[in-house]
């Protein structure tokens, strides 16, 4: 299924990071973590420069202090025209989760977490 796809997950939420990094992991994802955007455009960056891209992002939408998946979303897009990130927020109703696409994501995925749903909604986006 995904065996060995790299994912890149962002959150301010140091337990909600380590949660998504052991469910990946059991589902054969290598998976490497960041608490902001900033953070995450600069292991993107650095994975492209090593040939060893992201297949896929997952971005907090909104971090309080820090760049949110809303900003940077935008400078991957700038790194990667084809990367493959997924919007994550609890805020179902905000415009953001619903109307994804208009923003650059190529998915979502709605807090809090039901395990196949995020491992199907991962793996659809990958295969797209």
């Amino acid at each position: 299924m995904a065996e060995n796809q790299k994912v890149l997950v962002m959150d301010d939420n140091e337990m909600i990071l380590t949660l998504v990094t052991s469910i990946l992991e059991l589902h054969d994802f290598v998976v490497e973590t960041a608490v902001d955007g900033v953070i995450a455009i600069e292991k993107y960056q650095q994975a492209m420069h090593e040939e060893k891209a992201f297949d896929l992002v997952i971005m907090d939408l909104s971090i309080p202090k820090g760049m949110g998946g809303k900003e940077a979303v935008l400078e991957i897009l700038k790194i990667d025209p084809s990367a493959k990130c997924v919007v994550s927020s609890g805020y179902a109703s905000d415009p953001i989760m619903k109307n994804f696409s208009d923003y650059g994501f190529k998915g979502v995925i709605t807090k809090p977490f039901v395990v196949s749903e995020l491992i199907a909604g991962l793996t659809k986006v990958i295969n797209s």
